[in-house]
């Protein structure tokens, strides 16, 4: 859409555990819009709880504002979901990123794998565990049994690796599976397949170069996203040119099946002997100066404010 005389809302903070990031990627947007000269005001929605009247305040709040155009810089809940989408087409306002529908579906690790999977894209091997089944009583060693000696535990919704972790026995298993059903009532317990992590972010149906990341923690958590200096990136990636491109092509192809738009970011591990397997997409991924996606764009010369200014311009309905 054409930016001239429009003034844009950028939607930060929200219900999710991601608000504190999300609140860092707002401010960063709001920084580059001010330097690209764009009208814009910052949207804080508040914390509390996604319901039917969490909803409703953040919607007049949206309409309080009286913008043209919303930037969604809000990470899970609520922002990657497909809600505050939803919302800003029922108020007809244009808006970054993807499609409702495509972030409901996208957001959800299970749904989202199984699409993938249809698609021959390839996914870790995985099981699905509820809170309601766990409370019934589960033997864990299946889990040990079906999928490996390492899995890794994950809530089905989310992001920022919040309530992620390996394990390698049971009692592991256990505190894991509480862990992560503080942030979900449905979990994903996957194969653990070692592997260079990488990630391909995606701009404009475009993959850009590929970021590998080397945490020096046991693997990339919270802490090893958010902390200084706890992980070296090499971008690009010094990957052989044949597997770079099928790596590219995992990324770009999982944006395209899943129908995501405008841009994203598809984490990746990099297995020896079978390849790319893609771990997830974020169809709202970091968007600080030093996150991956800006990171990735600016190995091609794209700088954070234009980054920024192209995916303001791709917004729509």
């Amino acid at each position: 859409m054409i930016m001239k005389n429009k003034r844009v809302g950028v939607l930060m903070g929200g219900p999710s555990s991601e608000r504190e990031i999300s609140i860092k990627s707002g401010k960063a947007v709001c920084m580059a819009l001010k330097a690209k000269k764009i009208d814009y005001v910052a949207v804080e929605l508040q914390a509390g709880s996604n319901t039917n009247g969490y909803k409703k305040s953040a919607a007049d709040l949206i309409a309080s504002m009286k913008i043209d155009a919303a930037f969604v810089a809000l990470h899970g809940e609520f922002g990657e979901d497909g809600t505050v989408q939803e919302i800003l087409e029922q108020m007809n306002i244009p808006y970054t990123g993807s499609s409702s529908s495509a972030s409901r579906v996208a957001m959800n690790k299970i749904t989202a794998k199984e699409i993938l999977k249809s698609k021959n894209i390839l996914v870790a091997r995985h099981e699905i565990l509820t809170r309601k089944d766990f409370a019934k009583g589960c033997d864990l060693r299946l889990y040990f049994k079906n999928l490996g000696s390492s899995l890794v535990i994950k809530p089905s919704n989310g992001g920022s690796s919040i309530g992620l972790n390996i394990a390698s026995d049971e009692k592991g298993l256990k505190a894991a599976i509480d862990d992560a059903f503080k942030y979900d009532d449905k979990l994903i317990i996957e194969e653990y397949i070692p592997g260079r992590e990488i990630t391909v972010g995606i701009i404009e149906d475009m993959a850009l170069p590929i970021v590998e990341i080397l945490p020096k923690r046991k693997f990339f958590d919270y802490t090893a996203k958010y902390e200084k200096d706890l992980t070296e990136y090499i971008v690009p990636a010094e990957i052989e040119k044949s597997i770079y491109k099928k790596c590219q092509d995992a990324g770009l192809g999982s944006h395209k099946v899943l129908s995501a738009r405008s841009f994203s970011r598809v984490d990746i591990i990099l297995n020896e002997k079978i390849g790319p397997v893609v771990l997830e997409i974020n169809t709202i991924p970091g968007l600080t100066e030093t996150s991956l996606l800006p990171k990735a764009a600016r190995a091609i010369g794209i700088e954070f404010e234009d980054l920024c200014l192209k995916i303001l311009k791709s917004a729509s309905w």
